[in-house]
């Protein structure tokens, strides 16, 4: 089932901690090379908080989940981006990956916001994340650069433009 959330108190963060549990640990080595596997994710989740913090602060921007039994099972975020919305950290939990629910939960985030006005979704992904680019072949984004202009205006040359428009 699909869940919208607009504000960071209302997000259930731990949960959503283990959706992205593999990157936080690959950040965690990176802020902390030193420190424990425990420190290293705490750290890495503390971090993630604090963006989410800024995130939340800009008009639009929303996180979607799919939820099974009360689990997330995938998570998006959206933030408004040029003429449209920008997807954002799109991911499965670890143990439930090739199961289907990226794609259950982009193709209900497109239908909740054709059904609001919404039509024009953008998305970066790097060239060599095949799973990544097939969720959104199949989700009708389309590449329209082969580069990625993200929101902060950094470029680059690793990651695809791809916009889905209905």
């Amino acid at each position: 089932m699909l869940h919208f959330y607009t504000t960071l108190s209302a997000l259930p963060f731990e949960q959503l901690m283990e959706v992205y549990v593999q990157g936080n640990q690959e950040n965690g080595k990176i802020l902390a090379p030193f420190d424990s596997e425990a420190r290293q994710r705490q750290l890495a989740e503390a971090d993630f908080y604090d963006y989410l913090r800024g995130f939340f602060a800009v008009p639009g921007a929303c996180y979607a989940t799919w939820e099974q039994e009360g689990v997330i099972q995938s998570a998006l975020r959206l933030e408004p981006y040029r003429d449209g919305l920008l997807v954002e950290a799109l991911e499965t939990a670890p143990e439930q990956r090739r199961q289907g629910y990226a794609t259950q939960l982009m193709q209900a985030v497109q239908q909740r916001l054709e059904r609001e006005g919404t039509v024009r979704l953008y998305s970066h992904v790097r060239k060599k994340n095949a799973a990544s680019l097939n969720v959104h072949r199949r989700c009708g984004f389309q590449i329209i650069s082969d580069c990625a202009v993200y929101i902060d205006g950094s470029v680059s040359a690793n990651a695809y433009t791809l916009r889905y428009e209905k």
